[in-house]
């Protein structure tokens, strides 16, 4: 296989020919996993910088290529994209047209006209396409999905916070943090977000690095996100509040947490779930290349990066509405006596 021709289901048999777009801190560990895989040939990794590339051929002993087009004469059936998000347009288009499966990092476009269009020539081209939202393949969030299958959902709150990063981006916490929650909201409920209510402020950076979000749902469920980059230590917390129980997940611990059997006294048991240990990146990399060979619908499609960038947009574009001006007060009463 190369890519000048690469059907759905087609690569059924020998090894895939892959390639990383992107030698950055993502683009670097999507190049490690890959280059450890079965069945797979890491073609090469395709960054502009040579000090990008001379750390990568140190870290997975791989190629290196300065343009694309190197990458594309040596032929590939799949890359993964983990270049900067303004470029994932421009890079991924050019892969489909050569009939390349792809998987994009989230999030899946700049804009949502820009993923649409993605999504659109993958269809046309009928290649995989496939959206990096690895958040789903953490082995918590897996559990808390299964924990609350067939439940009724009432509610989902998520802080996702942490210090300010080392890389300087041209994006603010909710297209860089919080769209990852705004994907996990859409696929625990299995429902879209109908309405948006958010809070945004720009404390230390000149994007937003204050985000609190409330969201509704199609079928009803509350959901809350809680995401900055003002807190000195990293914290990943999911709570999931349906009619029958209450989970609780750390997504960096890993450990969740399940509240059920509520009496009328108010007491409740509780137990903690089992947790896989499987690398994230790890397990959507299998995942991505599973539905290449097999030809199946990937597990992130390019329809839903879209909704959930989106979702995202939507949280930037709407109007902040002012409180209205309330009525002076007077202070407590003195209570004498």
């Amino acid at each position: 296989m190369s890519s000048k021709g690469a059907g759905s289901g087609a690569e059924a048999s020998g090894a895939l020919r892959v390639g990383v777009i992107g030698a950055g801190v993502m683009g670097s560990n999507h190049a490690r996993v890959l280059a450890g895989l079965p069945d797979i040939s890491l073609v090469g990794v395709v960054d502009p910088l040579p000090a990008h590339r001379t750390r990568l051929m140190e870290l997975a002993n791989c190629r290196t290529f300065a343009g694309l087009g190197e990458l594309f004469s040596e032929g590939v059936d799949a890359v993964t994209v983990a270049a900067p998000t303004h470029l994932h347009h421009q890079i991924a288009l050019a892969c489909i047209a050569r009939h390349i499966h792809v998987l994009v990092e989230k999030p899946i476009a700049s804009t949502v006209a820009e993923g649409e269009e993605i999504v659109a020539a993958a269809r046309r081209a009928g290649v995989t396409l496939m959206v990096g939202h690895v958040e789903r393949f953490n082995p918590a969030v897996a559990a808390i999905k299964q924990a609350i299958a067939g439940e009724d959902i009432l509610s989902i709150a998520i802080t996702r916070v942490g210090p300010f990063p080392p890389r300087m981006s041209n994006v603010g916490v909710v297209i860089d943090l919080a769209v990852h929650d705004i994907d996990l909201i859409r696929w625990f409920t299995e429902s879209d977000i109908v309405e948006v209510q958010p809070q945004l402020s720009s404390a230390v950076a000149e994007r937003e690095d204050i985000a609190l979000l409330q969201f509704r749902t199609a079928s009803g469920v509350l959901a809350h996100i809680n995401t900055n980059w003002l807190t000195p230590f990293k914290a990943r917390n999911v709570t999931v509040a349906t009619r029958g129980k209450y989970v609780m997940g750390d997504l960096l611990t890993r450990q969740v947490t399940e509240c059920f059997g509520f009496k009328p006294d108010g007491s409740y048991s509780m137990r903690h779930l089992p947790v896989g240990h499987d690398e994230p990146l790890r397990a959507e990399l299998i995942s991505f290349l599973h539905a290449v060979r097999s030809g199946t619908v990937p597990a992130v499609t390019g329809d839903e990066g879209v909704a959930s960038l989106e979702v995202a947009t939507r949280c930037l574009e709407a109007p902040a509405r002012p409180a209205a001006a309330a009525p002076a007060r007077k202070g407590p009463r003195r209570v004498v006596g």
